[in-house]
């Protein structure tokens, strides 16, 4: 289970963007972090062109599915969609990781039985700003 963001476990933050332009203020080979939405397909082709690898936030089971059709590294959800999207995402065999945003730690345990691939902690991502 991947554990992002946990006080224990040391692990590479997602840097959260919110523009193209943000992009230049992380780290070289970073994973950049932004919501879907139809506004920031933008971002999405470009990330896809330059080889920057991005995961997305996506609250819908079908906003899941288009991040994964985009090729998103990471596919961050609500706790409420871990059951059903970590059951989609074995059944289509996703390339992404599907991670649980989470704060309490005792959800570990809970999210571990049902399958899914990791959690991620507020600690795991990083504001950058433009």
């Amino acid at each position: 289970m991947i554990l992002l963001g946990h006080r224990f476990i040391p692990s590479e933050p997602l840097y959260h963007i919110a523009a193209i332009d943000a992009i230049e203020g992380t780290p070289s080979s970073s994973v950049v972090y932004f919501e879907f939405s139809e506004t920031n397909l933008d971002i999405i082709e470009h990330c896809r062109l330059n080889d920057v690898p991005f995961a997305l936030y996506a609250a819908t089971l079908k906003e899941v599915i288009y991040a994964s059709a985009l090729e998103a590294l990471y596919i961050v959800i609500p706790k409420e969609l871990a059951k059903t999207t970590q059951k989609i995402a074995d059944a289509y065999l996703f390339d992404a990781k599907i991670l649980v945003a989470c704060d309490d730690e005792d959800a570990i345990e809970e999210l571990a039985i049902l399958g899914v691939d990791g959690v991620i902690f507020p600690n795991g991502i990083v504001k950058v700003n433009a």
